[in-house]
């Protein structure tokens, strides 16, 4: 991890920006220290979406519904400023790989891993379904290996129970290979049982390196996700069956996050010893980075536009989301008290989380999540 000349000069907010993560088609993700030297990673989006109206709309409810959610394996929003000229967001930072990165790196895990690795995930969920919503895009580049366990990340286009949808009609938001079938079929009857698909297949990802619905364009992937059955070459007998059920075509046929709790079973400690040193090497490198004096202040020669005028009551312009302190989040800190998550996702996450490859063909009236074109993380 080094420093680079691509981050903000000046601030985002309150926070000084230490090293650009990650950028995409619609946005950055910054590394980022606070007043009070606290880490966090910070989403800011790109200038010309911050004039559209509709995406300022789905942004806010972006960190609405981020900081409806809390539990041990989800996201805690620090700060956030929908309304400023350039709309951003930011979490806590922890320094570990996402489960695309940990696979690609080290090879799959183990059944034992995997059954903690499951019963987190299903925790996760639990809170997101519990605080009325829908993640709708778990995938390995949404989960990060903590020292303390998973992270679920990226509630960029999660929804609300109620049934409010930001998108086209025929329009389907998510990442081919993880979305359920009534999710491809139709977007309005995604509930919390296409979240319990998605983590099936993440975690036959993660136990073979691969997904359950094969590689290829978008739209091949899709049409094996409606019409075959899933490949389950390699997963272990004792997890098998369990994640059949997750991957049934028919949504109520699935267990529910609740009941994966009970049906994991025994795993084994945590993290997986291979990451042991990344996690380490990841914590050192951002506190030293943390720790290194401010660069000189380079002064704007042009003013920033302003904000285009809300077309309905988003509160004031800086929101204290949950009113969470430096100390409150420090209790799902990571390694060395040194962050807890990296919160992502304007976008999906490319080739090395897991992706259709750039340049795959996409089928009509699918809207494909966006890929990065750089940096460690999906935005």
């Amino acid at each position: 991890m080094q420093p680079q000349d691509a981050v903000m000069p000046g601030g985002i907010g309150p926070y000084r920006p230490l090293r650009l993560l990650g950028e995409g088609g619609m946005g950055q993700v910054h590394l980022a220290v606070s007043p009070g030297g606290r880490l966090v990673a910070v989403k800011v989006v790109r200038p010309e979406l911050a004039e559209d109206a509709a995406f300022r709309a789905r942004f806010d409810r972006e960190v609405r519904a981020c900081s409806a959610v809390s539990g041990a394996f989800t996201a805690a929003v620090v700060d956030a400023d929908p309304a400023a000229p350039v709309p951003w967001l930011a979490t806590a930072y922890v320094p570990g790989p996402s489960l695309q990165e940990a696979v690609a790196a080290h090879g799959p895990m183990d059944e034992r891993t995997v059954r903690t690795l499951g019963a987190g995930l299903a925790e996760a969920l639990l809170a997101v379904h519990r605080a009325g919503l829908v993640h709708r895009d778990m995938k390995p580049g949404n989960v990060l290996i903590a020292g303390d366990g998973p992270r679920v990340i990226d509630f960029g286009i999660s929804r609300a129970l109620d049934g409010t949808v930001l998108t086209r009609t025929g329009t389907v938001l998510g990442s081919p290979g993880y979305m359920a079938p009534e999710q491809v079929a139709a977007p309005q009857d995604a509930g919390p049982p296409c979240d319990v698909f998605a983590l099936g297949a993440t975690l036959v990802y993660a136990l073979t390196g691969r997904g359950p619905f094969g590689t290829g364009s978008a739209a091949s992937v899709l049409y094996r996700i409606v019409n075959s059955e899933p490949n389950l070459d390699g997963v272990p007998p004792g997890l098998g069956p369990l994640l059949a059920d997750c991957l049934r075509k028919d949504p109520a046929a699935r267990p529910t996050p609740e009941q994966l709790l009970g049906m994991f079973g025994a795993g084994s400690a945590w993290p997986p010893p291979a990451l042991w040193d990344d996690l380490r090497r990841r914590a050192t490198e951002a506190a030293a980075l943390a720790a290194a004096p401010p660069p000189p202040v380079r002064h704007q020669t042009t003013q920033p536009k302003a904000a285009p005028k809300p077309t309905g009551g988003h509160g004031p312009n800086r929101r204290r989301v949950l009113g969470l302190t430096a100390a409150a989040v420090g209790g799902v800190a990571g390694l060395a008290g040194v962050g807890a998550l990296v919160e992502q996702g304007i976008g999906g996450s490319g080739a090395r989380h897991g992706a259709a490859p750039r340049g795959s063909a996409r089928p009509t009236g699918v809207a494909v999540r966006k890929e990065p074109v750089r940096g460690d993380v999906p935005i």
